[in-house]
């Protein structure tokens, strides 16, 4: 039986707008000893939330990622004002929970990650996503909160960290995004406009600032598998490297992952 390391993260989701909830960060799921065997594998990487499209309406979901039976989900919604459906001012959930909105408001359950942060009665502010590691920070008199933090790994060699909640849009003082590639907030004074979640590590995106101003999406999710050299060959993947005695495969747009017997297309002559 042969087992590699699968490290999956979801897409990131987007903040709201008009100081705003920060996007809550991408699922983050890691398995170091998942069984795999030559075969193709089908591998799916999560967007982030794309950015709302026009003030005081609410972020959106980042999208799942998969590797076989592993499912990293996508991160909740930042909220703002309006509800259409949903519940107003409360964040999403998802695999980190997006940020509230606005006075006494609950920011969104985490599945695969921390809560969104909350809001306090009389708050204008936007409150933090989740990491995966922490939740997201609630807002302050005249602050957003800062994103939850991401989660640390080292499944290429190199310490990655991955997943973190984005920050809310505060009047004069903007959330800090939260480490593992999530966005700040905005603020309105000074004029700030907030920061998208990073691409590949499935970071929130920062809630927006109160009177126009950019609006942002949040970051798509990643699939890396490390597999004993020895064992396989492979095809797939947007990049690979090694570590030791592991090949690492990264992927940052969904594909197929094959692996294959060392053997496998080679010829064997006999001598008699």
């Amino acid at each position: 039986m042969s087992t590699a390391k699968v490290l999956v993260v979801g897409g990131g989701a987007s903040g709201g707008g008009s100081n705003a909830g920060g996007g809550g960060a991408g699922g983050y799921q890691y398995d170091a000893t998942f069984t795999v065997t030559a075969q193709a594998y089908t591998v799916t990487v999560g967007a982030g939330g794309a950015a709302p499209s026009a003030g005081y309406t609410h972020g959106y979901d980042g999208g799942d990622s998969t590797f076989s039976t592993i499912t990293a989900n996508g991160g909740g919604y930042g909220a703002s004002n309006e509800g259409d459906g949903r519940i107003p001012n409360s964040g999403g959930c998802g695999g980190g929970g997006g940020g509230a909105k606005y006075g006494n408001q609950t920011g969104g359950t985490g599945n695969q990650g921390g809560n969104g942060g909350s809001t306090t009665t009389g708050s204008f502010e936007g409150a933090g996503g989740g990491g995966a590691t922490g939740n997201g920070g609630n807002c302050g008199s005249s602050s957003g909160g800062a994103g939850g933090s991401g989660t640390s790994n080292s499944i290429t060699g190199s310490a990655v960290t991955y997943a973190g909640g984005g920050g809310g849009g505060g009047t004069n003082t903007k959330g800090a995004g939260g480490s593992g590639g999530g966005g700040a907030g905005g603020s309105e004074s000074p004029a700030v406009d907030p920061i998208a979640g990073t691409d590949g590590l499935g970071g929130g995106g920062g809630g927006s600032r109160t009177s126009g101003g950019a609006q942002v999406a949040g970051g798509s999710g990643v699939v890396i598998v490390a597999y004993t050299t020895a064992e396989f060959n492979h095809t797939g993947g947007n990049s690979t490297g090694t570590n030791g005695s592991e090949t690492w495969v990264k992927f940052t747009s969904s594909g197929t992952l094959t692996l294959s017997s060392p053997t496998t297309g080679k010829t064997f002559t006999q001598i008699i």
